[in-house]
């Protein structure tokens, strides 16, 4: 069911919001929980309590790795005008990895962070929120 919410939801062009976390007062477990649904892919997690929402809002904001990363992202296609496919870091990126970092980078700027050093990182460093 998982895998349809986010397919379906690609297809839409919608964000991907991930189910409740039942156990009010697990702030671990939600935590976890939402490590996992932002790993898997989606882009928030309901919330059921006012506890529950400082630690979505940061799970679910980019690390200070991913803003950096997406930064350098946009920025080897802004050196490439008009190509879709560039080589950068070793690897081939093409559009859908462009269209990634420049949702990571809205979702930072909409999470108030200005720079990425005032982003906490509290997930695995250079880990990009697309990447398993």
């Amino acid at each position: 069911m998982r895998s349809l919410c986010l397919l379906a939801a690609a297809a839409a062009g919608v964000p991907a919001i991930d189910t409740v976390h039942t156990e009010l007062r697990d702030l671990e477990g939600l935590a976890a929980a939402a490590a996992m649904a932002q790993r898997d892919g989606f882009t928030g997690k309901l919330a059921i309590h006012p506890d529950q929402v400082e630690v979505l809002n940061r799970a679910f904001q980019p690390t200070a790795a991913a803003v950096a990363a997406a930064r350098e992202i946009v920025a080897a296609f802004a050196a490439h005008v008009g190509a879709g496919v560039v080589a950068h870091a070793g690897r081939m990126l093409d559009r859908p990895h462009l269209q990634r970092a420049q949702r990571v980078l809205a979702l930072a700027a909409a999470g108030g962070a200005a720079a990425p050093s005032e982003i906490e990182d509290q997930r695995e460093p250079g880990r990009l929120p697309w990447h398993s």
